[in-house]
């Protein structure tokens, strides 16, 4: 999964967003070093929604155009929970690998 896709997922984790939200989050999420353009967004949404991973919440007017909802569905929740997992058993291994390394003496778990 790469990694705005996890990033998209993990920000429909908790409420259901619109596409600005999602970007707000997005960007929150990876301190600011993910930030999503509205065409980059708007076809991640789309594939996510055809595999499944998400769904349409809701449609609510606002000035005349309808700001959509998104949220994470049943299968997205599923795909999130076994990436957390995949990274961190990776981050273990690679804390493992470090404490391997002479003289490293950095905070890694």
């Amino acid at each position: 999964m790469q990694e705005p896709t996890f990033l998209i997922l993990t920000a429909l984790a908790a409420q259901p967003l619109h596409g600005y939200g999602i970007v707000q989050a997005v960007a929150q999420l990876s301190d600011g070093e993910v930030r999503l353009r509205p065409g980059t967004l708007y076809g991640a949404l789309d594939r996510l929604d055809q595999q499944g991973l998400i769904a349409l919440d809701r449609e609510e007017p606002v000035d005349g155009r309808l700001r959509r909802y998104y949220r994470l569905s049943e299968s997205g929740t599923t795909a999130l929970a076994e990436q957390v997992d995949h990274l961190r058993r990776r981050a273990d291994v690679a804390a493992g690998q470090l404490r391997l390394r002479p003289g490293f003496s950095g905070g890694a778990a």
